[in-house]
């Protein structure tokens, strides 16, 4: 059992979410982490980043008890069961869903109790800190068996048939004594502060959270059987799947990074970021696995979003966005917060917006060819778009720039974005060649053309045969592993076989893969960065690599927790997850990596 005031690690945490908004949910029944109405949103319930101010909802035994966990099936619904000497009981929760949710969300956080033998006695504690910690909302019962909770420009709702009192602390506190076959309720929803007067929540509106529940647990259903794809032993796509898409913002199309922000790549250290918003990079990967899931609508969404964001200017287009599409996300420090195990600063916001990063050129253009392949033409002002991030490419590809890391020390030629920008020029010449569009085409392939020479000869080390990070250098970095997806050079092509073997024995720390080797401007040290494994693991596998690339994959998936949830990073030697959580791209990485791998074990089952 945990002790007071102690941190847990970031792998006791689950998440539920209702695509606009999640949560994270300890393994001892308390929610350590909310952001409401939206994943951007200040946090309401914070204590993930400050133990004794940051504000938390905890239903959990009173005395020694064990616990484990699990989602229902095919679902995003959080069961957690606690056994103690006396009696066990159940802890539901979840966001509660709703068909057209999309633009009426419930902003419903729901927790159910149900008894299942015996008699445990669960102590009930509800303290929300808005504002990131900063404000003691003001409590007030308004009618019997409901509370609000209003301050800064946050409303909360607390219902339900739980006995629950104001406690000395702008808090509420109840015991529940929970016998066999029993059933209580819990319902936190958000309100607007200036609505929460004329809030009624009575009977009726708990026994609409039973109702919830099922509508819940169908709304998840209902979406995870467009899933094409089926889970072998051991692998959970599905699971991956689900979390992106509640990482999906419903009302824009946006996707974000992860849902947390300042959990540090190392512990005590100043790794730590806001990674609530959504990145084009990460965005145009989760789309790509999941149409490759069969789900194309995230797809479509995605698109419409980068273009209204960017205004319909490739000049306009910047590496991440506000859920919204707003461009301004301004990088804060929030000195009153402790940071998870005192990992400070903690940040709200990123200065990424303001970076130069050139592969966002190529991934936009990647995503268009995904979308034209399913028989789906641009329109002229598309096209138009389209053909300005070609033109942008060129021109700017000789610029240095930040990378896909992000790093904060000067800007380097890295050949990732080199490649990345021919892949604009030469997804805009496929685009145009197929349907016939409008384009300078001659200059294209002669820009492209250029190009390549240029990459190869400048990105290359021709001694030791293997693409480089950067121009000039002699180091790798794990993004290479990414050239072949967009066919500058084939998965077996011996230069990428090298440089994959060069990865795995310059970059490898246990079996796992670091993003490169340090030296970004930032002190201190990180942990592997897990989606590289996962990287590793679908390059092994695209080269016939059987043993290799199944190794690689099982070292990646035991860097997830009990429920297959994934950090950023992980440190080996600790066995410590590191990093925001969950982190999609982890979790793209394991779609991609496993669908390969099936792809690789169906092509030597037919070749035996």
């Amino acid at each position: 059992m945990m002790r007071s005031g102690e941190y847990p690690a970031i792998a006791d945490y689950a998440l539920i979410g209702d695509c606009h908004s999640a949560a994270l949910v300890s393994r001892q029944g308390s929610i350590d982490w909310c952001c409401l109405p939206r994943f951007d949103s200040d946090s309401v319930f914070g204590r993930v980043l400050d133990w004794g101010n940051g504000g938390y909802f905890e239903i959990i035994p009173n005395g020694r008890f064990s616990s484990r966990r699990e989602y229902l099936e095919n679902s995003l619904v959080l069961v957690t069961t606690f056994r103690s000497a006396s009696g066990e009981a159940r802890l539901i929760d979840f966001f509660a869903m709703r068909a057209g949710g999309r633009q009426r969300p419930r902003r419903e956080i729901v927790r159910i109790i149900e008894g299942v033998r015996g008699t445990m006695r669960l102590n009930v504690s509800l303290m929300p800190r808005l504002d990131f910690g900063e404000v003691k909302p003001w409590i007030r019962r308004s009618s019997p068996g409901t509370y609000l909770a209003v301050g800064s420009n946050t409303g909360l709702a607390i219902f339900g048939d739980v006995p629950l009192q104001l406690g000395s602390d702008h808090d509420l506190e109840g015991t529940l004594d929970v016998h066999a076959e029993s059933r209580y309720h819990l319902g936190v929803q958000f309100l607007p502060p200036e609505e929460s007067e004329s809030a009624r929540f009575g009977e009726r509106a708990v026994a609409q959270l039973d109702e919830h529940y099922e509508e819940t647990l169908r709304w998840w259903r209902d979406w995870s059987a467009k899933i094409t794809h089926r889970d072998g032993k051991g692998v959970s796509v599905l699971r991956s799947a689900i979390v992106l898409k509640a990482l999906c913002y419903a009302p824009t199309g946006a996707i974000i990074a992860a849902p947390t922000t300042s959990l540090p790549e190392e512990i005590g250290g100043e790794r730590n970021w806001d990674y609530r918003f959504c990145w084009l990079r990460d965005s145009i990967f989760t789309v790509h696995a999941l149409s490759n899931l069969g789900l194309q609508a995230e797809a479509s969404g995605m698109r419409r979003f980068i273009q209204r964001s960017a205004a319909g200017n490739a000049d306009e287009l910047q590496v991440l966005y506000s859920v919204d599409g707003k461009r301004r996300v301004p990088e804060i420090e929030l000195k009153k917060l402790d940071g998870w195990r005192g990992s400070r600063p903690v940040r709200i916001g990123n200065a990424a917006t303001e970076q130069f990063q050139a592969d966002m050129y190529g991934l936009v253009m990647e995503l268009s060819w995904r979308w034209s392949e399913r028989g789906e033409r641009p329109d002229e002002n598309y096209w138009s778009f389209l053909t300005a991030i070609v033109e942008a490419a060129i021109s700017r590809r000789h610029l240095p720039d930040r990378g896909i890391w992000e790093v904060r020390s000067r800007p380097l030629h890295f050949v990732q974005s080199k490649v990345m920008c021919w892949a604009a020029v030469d997804g805009g010449i496929a685009l145009a060649e197929r349907y016939s569009l409008p384009a300078p085409l001659d200059r294209w392939r002669e820009e492209r053309d250029g190009m390549r020479k240029d990459i190869e000869k400048r990105g290359f080390d021709r001694k030791r045969g293997i693409f480089v990070r950067s121009y000039g250098s002699r180091d790798v970095d794990a993004a290479l592993l990414l050239l072949p997806a967009v066919e500058f050079v084939a998965w077996d092509d011996e230069r990428m076989v090298r440089t994959t073997d060069a990865i795995r024995k310059e970059l490898s720390r246990d079996g796992l893969v670091l993003r490169y080797k340090v030296k970004d401007g930032l002190q201190g040290d990180e942990g592997v960065f897990v989606a590289c494994t996962f990287w590793l693991a679908e390059c092994l596998a695209h080269q016939r690599r059987r043993k290799e690339a199944r190794d690689a994959f099982e070292r990646a998936c035991r860097c997830g927790n009990d429920l297959g949830l994934f950090a950023e990073e992980y440190q080996p030697k600790a066995h410590e997850m590191l990093g925001n959580f969950p982190q999609g791209l982890t979790h793209l990485a394991h779609v991609s990596a496993a669908l390969a791998l099936e792809e690789l074990e169906k092509k030597s089952a037919t070749s035996r």
